[in-house]
């Protein structure tokens, strides 16, 4: 069974990560190709491109001109560890085990604009670049083009390498990354939970809850090692508990009142 969440906005480069193991990402070439094509952008083209403050495209713009091969320990920091948005604060790496850092090693794949797809211990230097920005990059014209059925593919060999009767992908990243994936050459079942909180009179998605909460499955099924897509049912963290009558097949729904 793989995990697979989107990346985070924030990031955290200045505390210590949790260990000193490390590995390197797949996909590194591309990520030159793209850091390449980044480069020709002026501060202000990268701020009209993101949608962000020119602060914030003069940032990235020097986050791109300093960003170098290889990576080690002193230029560059593990994803689990780097990333600090909703997502993370739900998953909270900092209280892995070093059991549970290695399960997700195995079982936990980060998706990402510029680094195709990240394994939790894979290094890492600060970006932005979201799945869903109109990037061009040599012959595609969207980062979605750029990608195409790498990230699948990737997926797929990895999940060869699993035990179990079955194969599944349990999908807990946003539409945006996961819409770099191709659903029907995915060799596994694709499970998509979904959080629902109870506001204003009904139940329906409050997007800060569902993406802590996207995380907290994920850390979940991480620190009880599940393997069995079934297991998620007993998801009951933060007052969270599944609704049969809201789910709907490999739509598990989860509702909180409170």
């Amino acid at each position: 069974m793989l995990i697979v969440v989107s990346p985070a906005k924030s990031l955290d480069f200045e505390s210590p990560a949790k260990t000193k193991k490390f590995t390197t990402p797949s996909f590194l070439k591309e990520s030159q190709a793209l850091i390449k094509d980044l480069r020709k952008l002026s501060p202000d083209d990268i701020s009209a491109l993101m949608g962000v403050s020119v602060k914030l495209g003069e940032l990235n713009h020097t986050r791109f001109a300093n960003w170098h091969t290889p990576f080690d320990l002193d230029n560059a920091k593990q994803a689990l560890f780097a990333f600090t948005g909703d997502v993370y604060v739900g998953l909270d790496a900092a209280s892995f085990s070093a059991a549970d850092i290695t399960f997700a090693q195995n079982h936990l794949r980060i998706l990402s604009g510029l680094y195709g797809v990240l394994k939790p211990l894979d290094l890492m230097q600060p970006y932005r670049l979201e799945m869903g920005r109109k990037f061009a990059s040599g012959k595609a014209n969207t980062l979605y083009e750029f990608w195409g059925e790498r990230l699948t593919q990737f997926l797929n060999d990895e999940l060869t390498t699993h035990k179990g009767k079955s194969k599944v992908v349990v999908n807990l990243a946003s539409n945006e990354y996961f819409n770099s994936l191709k659903p029907a050459l995915l060799d596994a079942e694709v499970v998509t939970p979904v959080f629902k909180d109870f506001s204003s009179g009904k139940y329906k998605i409050v997007s800060f809850f569902a993406k802590k909460a996207r995380g907290e499955m994920a850390a979940y099924i991480i620190k009880n090692r599940l393997k069995d897509p079934e297991a998620l049912l007993a998801f009951d963290v933060n007052g969270y508990r599944y609704s049969a009558e809201e789910s709907k097949p490999n739509m598990p729904v989860f509702l909180r009142k409170q």
